[in-house]
This record gives C-alpha cells, structure tokens and sequence, in this order.
C-alpha cells in the first residue's frame, strides 16, 4: 500500500524545494510533483526531513549501581515522539566479558523497540580475545568503537590499550569513538573536594573543569593520528576540546565532533539551584558550561568544524540520583533528550538564526548517515531511501513537561 506526502517543502542538507513524496513498503520510490498513493496526507505549510538519527544513547545501561531508567520500548518511543527515527546506542562488555556474549545481551534487550536502532561497540577491557572479537563484531555490521578515558576503575581504558584498539580499528576500516576525559585528574580532583567537604551536585561540576576534557581530548587525537585511523569525540562540550578538534582538522587529520543539545542550552548555574534534586538531575559527564563555551559550540556547528548534535540519552528517576546525597560520585551520571533534541535545536538554533534549515537537517541526521556508512539509506530524501520521514510544522508550539513525555524519568 503507497502513501504519499503532499504539498510539502522538502528540507535536506543540501537544499530545500516544492515537491511530493511518494513511499511504499518502507521505501522512497518517488519525488515530484502531483503524485498520488492510496494514503495521502496533507503537509501544506510543513517541511519534509529525513527522521532524526540520534547516534548517542544509552538505554537500559547498567551504571553506577543502577540501570538508566528508559528501556528500548520508551526510549525509542520518546525518539519517534520527537522526530528521531533512529537510535546508535552502546553495547558495553563488563571486565573480561566476551565483546559478542554482549552484544547478544544487547541485541536481547532491543525486542520492543519501535523505531531503528544499531549499536556502537565499547571496548572496556584489552587482550587477544577482544582483538580477535573486533573483526566478528565488524562482520556483523557494527563499525564503531567506544573508548572511554574516564570512570576510572570502571570502564576506563589506558593509553596504551586504547593505542592498540585504534590500531585494530585501522585494520578493520572502523571508526574509533572517545569519551575525552582525563579520568586519572578527576578521580583525584573528586576525592580533594569531598576531603574538603565539597559533596552536592556541584561538586561534579568542579571535579572536571573544561582542562580536563581538553587534554584528553587533544591526547586521544594524537593517538588516533599515530594509529592512522580517524577519530569521533562524542559529547563535546568546551572551547578547549573543540580548539583541538578545530586545530587537528586544520592539519588534515579527520575528527569529527559531536556536542549535545544539553550542553548547547543549559550552562553551569544548573548546578547550584538550592534544590538538590534539580541539581542532581542534571549531573552529567562533561558536566554543563558557561555561556562562553556554549558560543563556541555553536560556532562549530555553524563553521562545520562540529559536526552532529546528539543527546547521550542516559536517564535516571530523581530516586535513583538520591544514591549520591552526601557524596557527588555516587550519582548517577545521565540526563534525557531523546524526545526534545530536534525541537528543542530548531528553537535555540533556527529560529534564532544560529542554524538555517539545512544544517538543522545536517547535524540531527545527514552528517552522522555519513559518518557510519549509513548514507543515502538513511539521512536523505531520495529515491530508494528508507522512509524515515519527518513532517515539521514550523508554526506548532509545545510545553516540556513530564507528564507528556514518553520517557518515563520525572
């Protein structure tokens, strides 16, 4: 059965035009104009998108004690609720855990999903059967791995380990991804602050400074340029971090950078409200910034030296942050946004004139198509793309509460 999007004003990344779209099956099999299908709707003063691809989540993730509150059914209801289509989450082996009996665990969990979803594989531990494991996981389709350099005692891996990932990555054509802390700067900051009594949520904001993003940052770029392999830092979200990306690409390394919506809308103030529960709920890694970094990310997006907006969708219940009273590193570390990035992007970023449509279209869903491989399949309005198709009515107004939302955090 055919349907078909009429009297719309496609919006891609490259250009915007009158036109139909007419999708059958799952697949776009025709643009142009006075088209018909046997389900017509009417898009008149709407614009047709591709369907956001959010390349940063983490549903159902064992953390810190707990598991992050949004499962495959509501998180990717929340996504479908706000024009993403499409989730990229983490598959994350425990210490010495097979990298596939993992991804079983995962691919376990994604039954009731109802919207697209693939995976990145993190890369938590090191040794033979980690390298061997790469290259089955690589067959299956996944191409990305995750490094984290902090949660030290956690899931944080070394320099040298993550040398010889990278270099595995290389081997394999795939693309190496870093969670760019120094996690040995911010375990020890953590433990001066409590020592001085420094325990609410700020404190988590005060154990890692942008300098602290910012050398490992320019450290895991140095290392993928030894390695010959590209590199994606996710979650940017200082000046200092993005100078290095900007300063690598101007070499012509390729680093690409991924700032959230998060930290493009809310800056540091978050931390100090009297409420602790409010303070709490925003308790993230990389902590939110100050204005100054939040033009800088900005810059980015417009200049191109960033490259996709995503949200790290890691939620937790004001219940579940309550572990950490009395001691910030207990916390758990994770906001939402899946169902808020496009429209809270198109309001911070488009009709203020930061963004044009075309790039809104970019970094929430072309650039990262292209990024892993995914392009013109997904991230395009073109013939023989998945219909993952968004009809965005400029003039429709809403207000984010937690009662509408599908995510199921309070």
């Amino acid at each position: 059965m055919s349907k078909v999007i009429k009297n719309g004003t496609i919006v891609t990344a490259d250009r915007s035009w009158k036109a139909d779209v007419l999708f059958k099956h799952g697949k776009i099999i025709a643009i142009g104009p006075d088209l018909h299908g046997d389900h017509e709707f009417d898009a008149t003063g709407c614009y047709v998108m591709p369907g956001g691809i959010d390349p940063h989540t983490h549903l159902e993730m064992p953390f810190m004690g707990t598991y992050s509150a949004d499962d495959f059914e509501s998180g990717t209801r929340a996504a479908l609720a706000g024009g993403t289509t499409m989730v990229v989450d983490f598959c994350l082996p425990a210490p010495q855990q097979s990298l596939l009996e993992a991804l079983q665990m995962w691919d376990n969990k994604t039954s009731k999903a109802s919207c697209d979803y693939s995976f990145h594989m993190a890369i938590t531990w090191w040794g033979k059967q980690v390298f061997d494991e790469m290259a089955t996981v690589v067959d299956k389709g996944i191409t990305s791995f995750k490094h984290f350099m902090a949660y030290k005692g956690a899931l944080m891996v070394d320099d040298d380990e993550m040398y010889s990932s990278f270099q595995r990555c290389a081997d394999l054509g795939a693309l190496p991804l870093v969670h760019a802390e120094n996690g040995d700067v911010v375990a020890a900051l953590s433990q001066k602050l409590l020592a001085a009594g420094n325990n609410g949520p700020e404190g988590h904001a005060y154990s890692r400074p942008p300098e602290v993003e910012g050398e490992a940052t320019n450290r895991a770029i140095m290392i993928a340029d030894m390695a010959g392999v590209p590199l994606y830092v996710v979650h940017v979200s200082c000046e200092q971090a993005h100078e290095a990306i900007r300063r690598a690409r101007q070499k012509g390394m390729r680093v690409f950078g991924e700032p959230l919506i998060q930290h493009l809308t809310l800056d540091e103030s978050e931390y100090f409200d009297k409420d602790w529960d409010h303070a709490a709920r925003r308790v993230m890694s990389p902590p939110f910034r100050n204005k100054l970094h939040q033009d800088s990310l900005w810059a980015g997006l417009q200049a191109g030296s960033l490259q996709v907006v995503a949200t790290d969708h890691c939620a937790f219940t004001s219940s579940q942050k309550r572990n950490g009273v009395g001691d910030f590193t207990k916390i758990p570390n994770g906001t939402g946004g899946l169902e808020d990035r496009l429209p809270v992007l198109w309001t911070a970023g488009v009709n203020t004139g930061r963004l044009t449509m075309n790039e809104f279209v970019a970094v929430t869903s072309t650039n990262i198509a292209k990024i892993l491989n995914m392009y013109p399949k997904k991230g395009a309005i073109v013939e023989g793309a998945d219909a993952d198709i968004v009809v965005w009515d400029p003039k429709r107004k809403k207000t984010i509460t937690s009662k509408k939302q599908q995510s199921v955090i309070d």
